[in-house]
């Protein structure tokens, strides 16, 4: 029988194990938190963008650089790593930094650790978004990663493909390979797989993990936890049903789509008899009224109001009997 495990020796191990999740999350830091992926406001022009050397619109100097590789933004020298010697002095601004990288194009400080390890471990090294295949240089936004493939994206991207990244290339949850329902997903190629096609000679599968994808080598995902949708077509053959006619089936298409043009002409002409009916109406009108003007002047012009002033005769001009 083996000994039975005392508390102290439980609570070590728990240390023990907590502490290789920790040194493990160290190396793994959440690319929208790495310090070379920071928000940062221009002090110039007052707009916000990704952490870089210089502003994207102003091309202004910052007054307080952060480092990309550890964030800082003040050497206080409690260390001999300086490559800048800087003894009982506190360096900030331009006297801080060392190097500009040229994949993130931030700065990054006079430390030997930070100038000979951020350039191989730069998260954005290859970063390019999947939609607009823009990289770093190109905007001036952040960049993050989808959830679902883990494929770059930038600012003005990432919502909306997310919305839309699982959505599979087929119109069935079947496998690519066989005829058998797709138990495993791979969000990157959109395909699903079944238990014996997904296993690979090139890509071997880690333990404790998901098995990858054979086609490109991402890790797959189990079908059923995820909100995978199959795509639709909405032209063709899909909309006629399954009695349509001719060879191809595209006879309810055609038929549907002309339908739908007569009666775009149909309300199209309907419109215009309504016009015309609203300009007949207005000419009436028009016409009522010049009839009415020459009703009246018929009716005063045999009036008789002897003479007048208005028609030319004076009191004074009146002839004595």
């Amino acid at each position: 029988m083996p000994k039975k495990k005392t508390g102290a020796r439980k609570k070590a191990e728990n240390r023990r194990e907590r502490e290789k999740q920790i040194r493990a999350s160290r190396a793994n830091i959440d690319l929208a938190k790495h310090p070379c992926n920071a928000s940062m406001e221009c002090d110039k022009c007052q707009r916000r963008q990704k952490n870089r050397a210089f502003c994207y619109f102003c091309n202004s100097v910052q007054k307080l650089p952060i480092c990309a590789q550890c964030g800082k933004t003040k050497c206080m020298m409690k260390s001999s790593d300086c490559v800048i010697k800087h003894a009982g002095v506190y360096s900030t601004g331009l006297a801080m930094v060392g190097a500009i990288c040229d994949f993130c194009e931030a700065w990054v400080c006079h430390g030997r650790k930070c100038l000979s390890t951020h350039a191989c471990i730069c998260p954005l090294a290859d970063a390019e978004c999947i939609e607009c295949e823009r990289s770093v240089w190109d905007h001036g936004g952040r960049i993050f990663a989808c959830s679902f493939c883990h494929n770059f994206l930038c600012e003005d991207d990432q919502f909306e493909h997310q919305a839309s990244c699982q959505v599979l290339e087929a119109e069935t949850f079947k496998c690519v390979s066989c005829n058998r329902l797709g138990q495993h997903s791979c969000l990157r190629c959109k395909a699903c797989f079944c238990d014996d096609h997904v296993r690979s000679k090139v890509f071997k599968q880690e333990k404790g993990k998901e098995p990858p994808c054979p086609k490109c080598g991402h890790e797959t995902q189990q079908t059923k936890d995820l909100s995978m949708s199959t795509r639709s077509l909405k032209f063709g053959r899909q909309t006629g049903g399954e009695d349509a006619d001719g060879a191809s089936g595209y006879d309810a298409y055609w038929k549907s789509l002309s339908s739908s043009k007569a009666g775009d002409a149909g309300d199209r002409e309907d419109q215009y008899d309504e016009y015309e009916a609203e300009d007949d109406d207005e000419d009436d009108n028009d016409e009522g009224g010049k009839d009415s003007d020459t009703e009246t002047t018929d009716v005063f012009s045999n009036l008789n109001l002897g003479r007048t002033y208005a028609s030319g005769y004076a009191h004074y001009e009146e002839q004595e009997d």
